[in-house]
């Protein structure tokens, strides 16, 4: 029998900063790995879902739906109602077939060949933005310097975005991304980016380029099959996630490679191990934790727990990538652990990443280039006087002091 409301834990719960999931997660996977929690932003209930196997059965269930507007959904940021129904949604928050339709469009701006005829265009940028770090001198901030700078310079490439816009959009994102700010403030936000990537999309429908969003337009343009909105949301999502993300990746990656010379010493001594490495990195900090929450459509059991049809449910992908029936000895970082590709950090099932090629391409490229270029890069801070993104969908650190 589940326990009363008042004794269910409050999600979202704080991580063992730097490094390591909530302590609570172990708990669960042990003792109640389906269980009830009540959310911070709204008291409303959800199910949260610790374990490997199980988030890996909601995420393939069709009888479950990424639809946000839905009752139940377990919403991590505070929204109005009425400005959560007004608000499209983007393919992420999809079912099939909308989602199918989308996902098709987008597919081949992300295929294994698309990405190895760009990275030499990323080899460039990080080269370009290290020579720029260097000519300053340390400390630097990695976080400014090479971190954010070199997703956004990819994505607004892709998307064929103004990067001098750059510290617009990033700070709108960064106020979606936000669990801290007010309704208003988020509101805001939403409708700036909104109007800014709607401007973006009907200038290239008339004079389009040789870019994602140029591509989107000519594809539906020959064979119909989504409406202007649809390519606005779809480039506005490439945009705050093409970025936000993989940003945050590279400097937490950075961080722990710093703080594991063992383990930075061998990837830089057998280059062959930097794609294991990566993997091992995405599945040590699954940063967007809960970033593929749910709502049942129908009544489905996962390990023996009943969840009723109209229930929000939290896959929570930060422990089922420290779950010790998958990984051994989870919360130790291994650059030579072969099962790391077995990480959900970039979800699973129909909405699994589409992103995911390009954020592997970018990490592989950063670290590979950093380590080689700067091989007497140090913190110019202690760790525990780092400030991490505990307040943010998805987690992070707000500056990373480095020198050499």
């Amino acid at each position: 029998m589940n326990p009363p409301a008042e004794q269910h834990p409050a999600f979202p719960m704080a991580r063992r900063c730097p490094f390591g999931p909530p302590e609570e997660y172990a708990k669960l996977r042990a003792s109640e790995p389906v269980s009830r929690a009540t959310l911070k932003v709204n008291g409303k209930p959800a199910w949260l879902i610790t374990k490997h196997e199980h988030i890996k059965k909601v995420l393939g269930d069709s009888r479950v739906s990424a639809n946000l507007k839905l009752p139940g959904y377990p919403l991590q940021v505070p929204v109005p109602e009425e400005m959560l129904q007004a608000v499209p949604l983007t393919f992420l928050s999809m079912d099939p077939p909308d989602h199918t339709v989308q996902r098709r469009m987008l597919a081949p701006e992300f295929s294994v060949r698309r990405m190895r005829e760009l990275r030499p265009r990323v080899q460039q940028i990080v080269d370009e933005r290290i020579d720029a770090m260097l000519a300053a001198g340390g400390p630097v901030d990695l976080m400014t310097a090479l971190a954010l700078p070199v997703p956004s310079l990819v994505i607004c490439e892709l998307l064929g975005v103004p990067y001098e816009d750059h510290a617009r959009f990033e700070t709108w994102a960064g106020q979606i991304m936000s669990r801290d700010i007010g309704e208003e403030e988020r509101g805001r936000a939403h409708y700036e980016l909104d109007r800014y990537v709607d401007g973006l999309v009907t200038a290239k429908e008339s004079e389009p380029g040789d870019d994602m969003i140029s591509r989107l337009i000519g594809k539906n343009r020959a064979e119909p099959a989504v409406g202007h909105a649809d390519i606005v949301s779809m480039a506005r999502l490439m945009l705050v996630t093409g970025h936000e993300t993989t940003a945050n990746m590279i400097a937490l990656g950075t961080l722990a490679l710093l703080e594991h010379p063992e383990q930075l010493a061998a990837v830089t001594a057998d280059p062959d191990l930097l794609p294991r490495a990566v993997e091992e990195l995405l599945r040590y900090f699954s940063i967007s934790d809960s970033g593929t929450a749910r709502v049942a459509l129908e009544d489905i059991e996962i390990g023996g727990t009943l969840i009723r049809a109209g229930e929000g449910i939290l896959p929570l992908n930060n422990a089922a990538n420290h779950d010790e029936d998958v990984f051994a000895d989870p919360d130790t970082l291994d650059i030579h652990r072969e099962e790391a590709r077995s990480h959900l950090a970039f979800g699973y099932g129909v909405h699994q990443c589409i992103g995911q090629n390009l954020a592997r391409l970018e990490l592989d490229v950063v670290y590979g280039t950093l380590f080689r270029r700067v091989p007497g890069l140090r913190l110019a801070a202690s760790p525990e006087d780092l400030r991490f993104k505990d307040d943010a969908i998805v987690f992070g650190v707000y500056e990373l002091p480095v020198t050499w």
